[in-house]
């Protein structure tokens, strides 16, 4: 008869632990479903939009120097870097025979002025017929225009600055003999550079002069040119679907220089765009994601259209609302209908099952020492409270 009470006895702990461990495994369970996540509020805030280009500086005044006439070079007036303003002598060709040429000219106009004045006074007395008189205006008229030539001609063996600007490397020297493909030197009028660059068609609407624009040099780091747009080019290039846009700049120092690659940016007006962080924007392929929180902590995955990115924060387009609650922080561990916990402190959420097991079946034989009371008396399950009243509780 002792051998049967002892077998339920045994038979009562043993369910008991069971059930203990049942319950346990349910709590872990339920605890592993909820995913600790960090959440956020999407609310819209001030975005101002970017456009960003490669583009190519020019000087507002660009010039090679040449000569017009073949010639050997008499004098050089400048050197490399210099700055010159406008109609400053550069070079100066030989030119003895135009000036020569040009003293015979002046004599043979001064002849012929003369000999009109004379027949002007003779045919005022009806002396002189008036076919003769013209065909001296003629003559005159004509010695006249050879001394313009000639005195243009020697001109054009004075080189000057057609604008001011500052010289670059100086190409020849002294006795050179030039022809007017050689390059004497390049002229750039530097106190205000133009930045060209491409902007898609698609932007074309938004585009307005005076628009505010910055650039950047690998040259010059940590640095920032400010400009605005000076001109929209009133053609879009068929092959690229862009429109070229200029933009002026201020260049006091003369740090920019023609031919400079810039990293340009026009800032768009402000406006009101609902920004999210870049991290809770899934990419998968080319659909773009977000996890939304329901009302009963569950999450759903939403499709997003995309705009800008800058700084870490994403524009977004299309599928959120303002006040909606998305996971920012956790969302590879995400799919649609699982739990979430956004609380503040999630580590404390796997504390209750790592307490859990502290009473382990080695301790059932001590409650049984001290309380060998049959399995269903009140008292039997008492030495598995710590870890089954969780259960008990929530039945």
């Amino acid at each position: 008869m002792s051998g049967r009470i002892t077998a339920r006895i045994i038979a009562g702990l043993g369910l008991v632990l069971l059930a203990g461990c049942s319950g346990k495994d349910d709590a872990a369970r339920r605890q592993a479903d909820v995913v600790p996540v960090t959440t956020q509020v999407v609310q819209t805030s001030a975005w101002s939009d970017t456009l960003q280009a490669l583009g190519t500086a020019k000087a507002r005044e660009s010039v090679t120097i040449t000569a017009k006439v073949s010639e050997i070079i008499e004098t050089v007036h400048f050197d490399s870097g210099q700055q010159v303003s406008a109609g400053t002598p550069l070079v100066t060709l030989r030119g003895q025979a135009q000036e020569a040429a040009l003293l015979q000219a002046q004599a043979t106009f001064a002849e012929a002025d003369q000999l009109y004045k004379r027949q002007r006074e003779l045919a005022a007395q009806q002396l002189v017929a008036s076919a003769t008189l013209d065909t001296q205006r003629a003559i005159r008229d004509a010695a006249e225009a050879r001394v313009r030539e000639m005195q243009s001609d020697i001109g054009d063996r004075r080189v000057r600055a057609p604008f001011a600007g500052v010289l670059g490397i100086r190409q020849v020297s002294e006795g050179t003999l030039v022809t007017p493909t050689t390059v004497i030197a390049t002229l750039d009028d530097i106190e205000r550079m133009h930045v060209d660059f491409q902007v898609p068609e698609a932007e074309l609407a938004s585009l307005a002069k005076g628009d505010k624009v910055s650039a950047t040099s690998v040259a010059y780091p940590g640095r920032t040119f400010e400009g605005d747009v000076a001109t929209i080019d009133t053609r879009v290039d068929p092959g690229t679907r862009a429109v070229t846009v200029r933009a002026d700049f201020i260049n006091a120092d003369h740090a920019l220089r023609p031919g400079m690659l810039l990293d340009v940016r026009m800032f768009r007006p402000e406006r009101q765009a609902l920004v999210i962080p870049e991290i809770a924007v899934v990419q998968v392929g080319r659909d773009s994601f977000v996890f939304r929180v329901k009302p009963d902590h569950t999450v759903e995955r939403v499709d997003v259209v995309t705009g800008a990115r800058r700084s870490g924060v994403v524009e977004i387009r299309e599928g959120l609302k303002a006040g909606e609650r998305i996971v920012v922080d956790g969302t590879g561990k995400l799919r649609p209908g699982l739990k979430v916990d956004d609380s503040t402190a999630p580590a404390a959420a796997p504390a209750s099952p790592a307490t859990t097991p502290a009473t382990s079946p080695a301790d059932a034989p001590a409650e049984k020492a001290t309380d060998p009371a049959p399995a269903g008396s009140p008292r039997a399950p008492a030495g598995a409270t710590t870890t089954v009243a969780p259960a008990g509780n929530a039945g």
